[in-house]
Order: C-alpha cells, then sequence, then structure tokens
C-alpha cells in the first residue's frame, strides 16, 4: 500500500522515530525544512493516522519490574467470538504491554511485566489463566533488553540544498573528494 509521502514526511519520520522530542526547529535543520513547515507536515501525518502517538521508553527494572515474559497463547478456537473475546480480556488485563495476533504453532504473543517470578505466578494465575478460551500459555523470560526500536532503522536525515543530494567529485587518480 503506498501512503504518497515524499522525502520529507519520511525523512520526519525517520527522525521522529530516533527522538520523538526533537523541537520542530530540530526537525526543520536535520531534515532541510523550516520549523513552520515541520509543523504543517507533522500535524498532516498526525491527521492521517500515520503517528498515532509519542511514547517514552523506561528502564523497567528501575521502575520495579524485575520481571518481563513473553508469553505465547494457543486458543482452543480460531473463531471470531473466541478471538474477540479473548482480545477483549487481554485489553482489560493491566499486567499486559503487548499483544500481537501470530502465525504458526500459537495464536497470540504477549509481553508482560512483573516485579519478580512470584508476582509473575501471581499475575499468571490470576490474570492470564483466567483469559477466556485459553488452550495453552508458554512463557519465556528476557534475561535483558538489547534493543528496541520504534520503526527499522534508516540512515540519518542530511539535509539536501534545494531538494538535490550533493555532487561529489570523482578523479581516477585521487578517488573520491
Amino acid at each position: 500500500m503506498s501512503i504518497g509521502l515524499d522525502r520529507f514526511d519520511r525523512l520526519l519520520i525517520s527522525e521522529l522515530a530516533r527522538n520523538a522530542r526533537l523541537s520542530n526547529v530540530e526537525l526543520g535543520d536535520r531534515v532541510g525544512l523550516s520549523s513552520s513547515a515541520v509543523a504543517r507536515r507533522i500535524k498532516a501525518l498526525e491527521d492521517d493516522g500515520l503517528i498515532v502517538g509519542y511514547h517514552a521508553d523506561f528502564d523497567f527494572k528501575r521502575l520495579g519490574f524485575a520481571a518481563m515474559a513473553t508469553v505465547r497463547v494457543r486458543l482452543d478456537s480460531q473463531s471470531a467470538e473466541a478471538m474477540e473475546a479473548f482480545e477483549k480480556a487481554v485489553a482489560a488485563s493491566p499486567s499486559i504491554l503487548q499483544c500481537i495476533l501470530v502465525s504458526g504453532a500459537g495464536d497470540y504473543q504477549m509481553t508482560v511485566l512483573a516485579k519478580d517470578f512470584a508476582d509473575y505466578e501471581q499475575i499468571l494465575r490470576i490474570q492470564l489463566a483466567a483469559l477466556p478460551r485459553v488452550a495453552e500459555l508458554r512463557s519465556d523470560f528476557a534475561i535483558r533488553r538489547i534493543l528496541t526500536r520504534a520503526l527499522p532503522e534508516q540512515p540519518p536525515a542530511t539535509p539536501q540544498r534545494a531538494g538535490k543530494p550533493a555532487k561529489l567529485k570523482v578523479s581516477r587518480q585521487q578517488g573520491v573528494k
């Protein structure tokens, strides 16, 4: 699906994915636009639903959550009714950070935070095992978080003059200048 984004929209999205706290002036400097043009483009990206929010990334351990589990879920049925009931219940479960529908051996994959393993056991017994239509739960625990990105990494945005890439002079004897 082509969304019709131009080079500047893509550069703005790339920069915001790296750091959503940049000011419009800083974004403009990075992508080669004025701050007012940046503000208009960001507003249009928000209005079109391409930017759906701005989020902080947290140090879970320092906030008291020492256990992070990836939980694979298999339902007893893949019917629309079973999936809708499960998804509605997941949305009401406070310990679940993320839940995605997956293909393969299971039906869903969830990320769950807990204070420690004893806390996770309580979450498992009270929240996760009570989810409707669950046939099987399998948990894997994170040792440490290595990387989190908002989007696949793109090369850093570099402003270009008049929308044209910089030209390199090439000499056979001296290489790139």
